[in-house]
């Protein structure tokens, strides 16, 4: 996707442009550039150069060294005690913790956010490291020599197979899972995609956005979330049952009415419900 020199793409144009290819995803870029719903006049590049300057600092305090778990501890020290990077305890919920700008500002986010500069810095000194989007909890892992190491990316902190385990139970006791039905811990530490990682991040805010009763933040995660998945029907019921409660009729009953196309059951009454009561607003 190209521009004219006289052109300027909105945002939601230049976050379609970095995000339409599995093979050339832009997923660092377009993490940052969510943040523009909140920050319209954010410089993306400004950012970007921000996290080289990190990743300058860092290859200096290396001073050449190539050993993977040599460079291991080296980002370890660097980002969690140098910079200090952590979760933001105190305020988990404050959407500021998914935008990069932000966290590299504050230097506190949540775990996915926190993982993303993370990962940048690890590639940047050519370790072989991934992002895991294990229940709960957004973990990173990096492929050593002497073997798999998984991390707390908001920590630092190396999780052995029984601290995994462990993590794990609570949502498989949730989901009525027993230990037999289980799958192997290892399908749980599969590496992230980065469009799933990119879903992940947006689906935290529209959460948060959802309980804020938000509706044009929610609105503008939702429209995010249709370029990014634009197959996931359910989108376009959430979207227009935002605009709904944000006032915004006409298009509350442009995405209503188009998700409502070959519905049936329960929720297709419960739509046509809304949709009637939206044309008496009109």
């Amino acid at each position: 996707m190209s521009w004219t020199l006289d052109e300027h793409p909105t945002a939601l144009q230049y976050f379609a442009s970095l995000v339409q290819s599995d093979s050339d995803f832009a997923l660092m870029e377009a993490a940052i550039s969510i943040g523009q719903d909140a920050e319209p006049d954010l410089d993306l590049q400004a950012v970007m150069a921000d996290i080289d300057r990190l990743q300058v600092r860092l290859a200096q305090r290396l001073a050449g060294e190539t050993d993977p778990l040599q460079c291991l501890g080296a980002l370890t020290k660097f980002f969690y005690g140098e910079l200090g990077f952590a979760g933001n305890l105190n305020n988990y919920y404050d959407p500021g913790n998914s935008y990069i700008h932000q966290v590299l500002r504050t230097r506190r986010g949540i775990p996915i956010s926190v993982a993303l500069l993370w990962l940048e810095l690890a590639r940047g000194l050519e370790l072989p490291a991934d992002g895991i989007s294990f229940p709960g909890h957004f973990m990173v892992k990096v492929l050593l020599p002497q073997g798999q190491v998984v991390m707390d990316p908001l920590t630092g902190e190396s999780l052995s197979a029984n601290g995994l385990a462990e993590r794990l139970q609570p949502f498989l006791d949730q989901a009525g899972v027993t230990p037999e039905e289980a799958a192997p811990l290892g399908l749980y530490l599969q590496a992230a995609k980065p469009r799933d990682i990119m879903e992940r991040m947006l689906r935290n805010l529209q959460e948060i956005h959802l309980a804020q009763r938000d509706w044009p933040m929610l609105v503008a995660v939702l429209n995010r979330l249709l370029i990014l998945r634009p197959e996931v029907r359910e989108n376009y019921r959430d979207r227009g049952l935002a605009y709904a409660e944000w006032g915004v009729t006409e298009r509350a009953l442009a995405d209503l009415e188009h998700y409502l196309q070959d519905l049936q059951g329960s929720e297709a009454a419960y739509i046509e419900k809304t949709i009637a009561r939206l044309r008496k607003v009109l």
